[in-house]
């Protein structure tokens, strides 16, 4: 019989948190997290869909990716890509089922061998507290993103656009899907914040991007800064910190 026992912790320490709220308007959560710090594993999905079951298709997006972290094999960069097609294939087959589309879009972290590796698809977002601001690290997957890029609009035109809401990626829209990844070396100390847009459309400069010992107040912090500001959407992030000894790196 295989060992029940869960998979050992990295050689690295990290410290994560995690708050997920239905926000002041919706009445049904479309968010799911995974916080495994165990696994050096964290991921944050905002389904679409409604009553055809977003959040059904969030719930999916992050089974995928708890499959992995509940196997004791090693996590790789071809495995969580290959764990993020698996759940486009699910979602797409449920909304196909239930007579329409939904979809879930996502944005994961894994630290292993001094390297972050970062996958999204949509607008749910990476962060890196740096020098006491949020640096945003992926790239949205939208519509005014595209205008942004094209140099129609602005930045701060984008944040208010009738069209802020549609994106041009996600899992389960489509039989395929294209996930996007990024890699950035790690460097002990590191603050990472993995965000849906409940909490991105209003994360400003008020906001501290220091962890040290607030722990769970800066968690809450956050999250009540977020309702106060807008709450009308689902809020869910994890804030990751920690590091691993610079001795195993990426070949």
């Amino acid at each position: 019989m295989p060992d029940p026992s869960p998979p050992p912790p990295l050689s690295g320490t990290y410290r994560s948190m995690s708050r997920s709220h239905v926000g002041r308007v919706r009445k049904v959560n479309e968010d799911r997290v995974l916080d495994r710090p165990d696994r050096a594993l964290w991921a944050i999905a905002d389904g679409m869909g409604g009553h055809r079951g977003g959040d059904i298709a969030a719930e999916l997006a992050i089974a995928a990716l708890r499959g992995l972290a509940d196997d004791p094999a090693e996590i790789t960069p071809a495995s969580i890509r290959g764990a993020l097609e698996q759940a486009n294939a699910a979602i797409f087959e449920r909304g196909a089922a239930a007579g329409g589309v939904i979809g879930s879009t996502v944005v994961a972290l894994h630290i292993a061998g001094g390297d972050a590796w970062i996958f999204w698809a949509g607008d749910s977002r990476a962060y890196r507290g740096e020098d006491g601001a949020w640096q945003q690290v992926t790239r949205d997957h939208s519509l005014v993103q595209q205008l942004v890029d094209q140099g129609l609009i602005d930045s701060a035109q984008a944040a208010h656009h009738p069209q802020a809401n549609v994106i041009t990626r996600a899992l389960g829209v489509n039989t395929a899907v294209q996930i996007e990844a990024l890699c950035r070396t790690t460097m002990p100390g590191d603050l990472f914040l993995l965000c849906s847009d409940g909490l991105s459309r209003s994360l400003d400069s008020s906001i501290p991007a220091g962890f040290g010992g607030a722990g769970e107040a800066l968690a809450d912090e956050i999250l009540a800064g977020a309702l106060d500001r807008d709450g009308s959407d689902n809020i869910s992030f994890v804030l990751v910190t920690g590091g691993e000894s610079r001795a195993r790196r990426r070949a």
